[in-house]
């Protein structure tokens, strides 16, 4: 389903058995949409969203994305959804997120083994250490998993993980090597 001005589009194409956007959907709406719901599909790589420049929030919950997933720079992504997917190691997705998606405001990752909860047999420490290391490597975070990023948690995080996982790129002009 596709709704929207001609500026601006929401798609949802849950539940429609897809293991990537389909390509009429691309060349079509691909400039225009900010909002795309994938839910409960096969989708398992990302790198589709490099046709999508406006994309803000994207819900690919219920499908195959893994620790691993391709995905190019999304700028103006600042909502994801990963809700029952299959990321395990969640300092290799953290890093990939953080390079590629610098302006995550919200984020859930509920029902992955990345991210232990109560839900998944993880017990409250390791709960309080997986949200301090995303809040550590998010600084734009606001809400993860459904819960507010507090003042209090950030100093913590802060504290336990005081180097950032992503180094900014170097800027200016190289140096040259003396010559000896």
């Amino acid at each position: 389903m596709v709704e929207g001005s001609p500026k601006s589009h929401r798609v949802s194409l849950a539940y429609m058995e897809l293991a990537e956007l389909p390509v009429d959907i691309i060349s079509q709406y691909g400039n225009t949409i900010i909002e795309l719901d994938l839910s409960h599909n096969k989708v398992s790589d990302l790198r589709f969203l490099i046709s999508l420049p406006r994309l803000q929030s994207l819900v690919v919950d219920h499908n195959k994305i893994s620790s691993h997933v391709k995905m190019p720079l999304c700028r103006q992504l600042q909502t994801l959804w990963v809700n029952h997917n299959n990321i395990q190691n969640l300092g290799l997705f953290i890093t990939s997120l953080a390079k590629n998606c610098p302006n995550i405001r919200i984020l859930s990752m509920m029902n992955n083994e990345a991210a232990p909860s109560f839900f998944n047999g993880g017990n409250y420490q390791q709960y309080l250490d997986y949200r301090y290391f995303v809040i550590s490597s998010l600084p734009k975070l606001e809400v993860l998993d459904y819960t507010a990023v507090t003042p209090e948690e950030r100093s913590e995080a802060r504290r336990l993980y005081p180097v950032s996982i992503v180094q900014p790129a170097k800027s200016g002009k190289r140096r040259k090597k003396s010559k000896s």
